[in-house]
């Protein structure tokens, strides 16, 4: 899409910042954000040199503008506490030393200036806490999405949805949606992996329209991504923390957002959004990832999303069947019944190392296993964890 007016300086600069990345493919990059290569060149050169400054004609106000005088130390802090009022002593210090302030105090004398204040939420605010962190080694390893639920608008309500990176904790999307069907999301996913490129895995609950009540696996939107060898995984049923990152970005998303204003429409909602989204993937350090930001630890996919997709094609030894419109295939004289999702679509068994065992395959994704000595085979059994959910492309 090519740099639209309402946001034409935040796409210029995660345009730089993603070709300043080491090994940025800068061709790719400009045809995924619609620019031609010479515009986007000039826009990298102009960055490179003088920074973001000279990308449009604008203020040189800086995002925040902390007393660099001799005023006191609290007045320094308490400027940064007015424009993000929801930050506590440990980002608000790191953001003084990131802008170049002198004599910065410790994140406990920061704490007891604002609480000196009134202006910490509870007793027990700013103290430290023990976690426990997991994440992916590298950028696009695995996206987490979600539905931050629904909240009125002046005009019906706005279903927040959101993509975050594992390891970066980059914020991919966060858009105002009307609903959460499976077309809306697919658009907004579109959008997102032709900006960024394809993860190689994702991580969802079991809600829809990635997951199913009536407990299927596979959903249409589930299908589209293996069509996409981007294959989705789900976090275990009443466990949230499985999506702990998703959840902690929803909190800050609430306290930072929606607890400090309300809007007309779902454009306004998406306004606020872009705004708020430059800034915690920008400007807010993240106690994550060691007070850093989140775009200085994300590059984009080198996977781009391809503009057509073509059918499965399998190899001559597998068996291939196609999904019958109640959801059954015929095998070896056995019914096996599949996912509904899957209904006039191809599938390859593949024989495993047991004998009468068979992998159930959809492209190079298995998606369970068959075991004909069963007496009865009419569901799939689960996969087991030490069964290699890939084959080769």
């Amino acid at each position: 899409m090519p740099f639209k007016e309402c946001s034409l300086m935040s796409e210029r600069e995660e345009f730089c910042r993603l070709a300043a990345m080491p090994d940025a493919n800068k061709r790719e990059l400009c045809r995924r954000f619609g620019i031609s290569p010479q515009t986007g060149y000039k826009w990298i050169g102009r960055f490179r040199s003088d920074g973001d400054g000279v990308l449009a004609d604008r203020s040189r106000r800086p995002l925040i503008s902390p007393a660099r005088t001799a005023e006191p130390v609290e007045a320094d802090v308490l400027e940064v506490r007015r424009e993000y009022p929801a930050w506590g002593g440990r980002k608000i210090r790191r953001v003084l030393q990131m802008l170049g302030v002198s004599d910065v105090p410790s994140a406990s004398t920061i704490t007891a200036i604002l609480r000196r204040h009134g202006l910490l939420d509870g007793p027990r605010a700013g103290e430290a806490r023990d976690h426990i962190r997991f994440e992916h080694a590298r950028p696009n390893d695995l996206w987490q999405m979600d539905f931050k639920g629904h909240f009125a608008l002046g005009e019906g309500r706005c279903h927040a949805l959101t993509i975050l990176d594992d390891h970066s904790r980059y914020a991919l999307e966060l858009g105002a949606c009307g609903n959460e069907r499976t077309e809306t999301v697919r658009e907004r996913l579109e959008g997102v992996f032709r900006r960024y490129g394809l993860p190689w895995r994702m991580l969802a609950d079991n809600g829809s329209p990635w997951g199913s009540s009536g407990g299927e696996k596979h959903t249409r939107l589930t299908v589209w991504l293996l069509d996409l060898d981007v294959p989705l995984s789900h976090g275990r049923p009443y466990h949230p923390q499985t999506q702990g990152k998703e959840e902690r970005f929803h909190r800050s998303l609430k306290a930072e957002v929606l607890d400090r204003d309300s809007f007309a429409d779902l454009a306004t909602a998406q306004t606020a959004f872009d705004r708020w989204r430059k800034v915690y993937n920008d400007i807010r350090p993240h106690e994550g990832i060691g007070l850093d930001t989140p775009s200085s630890r994300y590059a984009m996919s080198q996977r781009a999303m391809p503009e057509t997709i073509a059918p499965p094609d399998y190899e001559p030894q597998a068996h291939v069947r196609k999904v019958l419109h109640n959801a059954w295939l015929s095998f070896k004289g056995r019914k096996i019944n599949c996912s509904k999702a899957f209904v006039g679509r191809q599938l390859a068994l593949r024989a495993t190392n047991d004998d009468g065992v068979f992998d159930l395959c959809y492209r190079r994704h298995v998606l369970s296993q068959v075991d004909l000595r069963q007496n009865i085979v009419k569901s799939v059994h689960h996969v087991p964890e030490q069964v290699s959910t890939l084959y080769p492309v």
